[in-house]
């Protein structure tokens, strides 16, 4: 059984996330998605079971996904849900360097593998951190996240998404 893993911090969920899922779910028998509290990030807009929650209802069509929220080594989740591979999402060439050498740090530590899946140009531009700043001064960012996130934003910032 392969199974491939995705990690994030998802602080929201976007669509470019929703793509890479989906994508990944017709190359591998489970996808596990795994929701990563960061320390190198600023504080969270919503804490790891509100991330869980809307991963899982904006990824409820798709058959052979779990999720899971971790603090911990992603070396050590890989090895936990006996990934495969490591799967990340690229939106540009910047992405690349950073990821290459989470990749091949990875696999020095545990031989896993990490399969890079460039997102569409439709989702190329979409950064949570974007979203953030966008919701948090009333922008409208339900284009642009799945309903269940477009939702939870809302009810953050009552003045931005519908």
């Amino acid at each position: 059984m392969t199974i491939g893993l995705i990690p994030g911090s998802f602080d929201p969920f976007h669509n470019g996330h929703l793509e890479v899922v989906e994508r990944a779910s017709h190359i591998f028998d489970e996808v596990v998605v795994a929701a990563i509290r960061n320390p190198q990030k600023s504080e969270a807009l919503f804490d790891l079971d509100e991330r869980r929650d809307m991963i899982s209802e904006s990824c409820a069509h798709i058959e052979k996904v779990r999720i899971v929220s971790i603090s911990t080594l992603l070396v050590n989740v890989a090895r936990d849900v006996r990934a495969t591979a490591i799967v990340k999402g690229l939106r540009a060439v910047s992405d690349f360097e950073n990821e290459l050498q989470m990749a091949q740090m990875n696999r020095s530590l545990s031989g896993v593998e990490t399969l890079f899946i460039p997102s569409s140009s439709d989702h190329s531009f979409i950064a949570s951190r974007l979203l953030r700043e966008v919701a948090r001064f009333g922008g409208d960012v339900t284009q642009f996240v799945p309903a269940p996130v477009a939702k939870r934003l809302a009810a953050l910032y009552p003045g931005g998404a519908p």
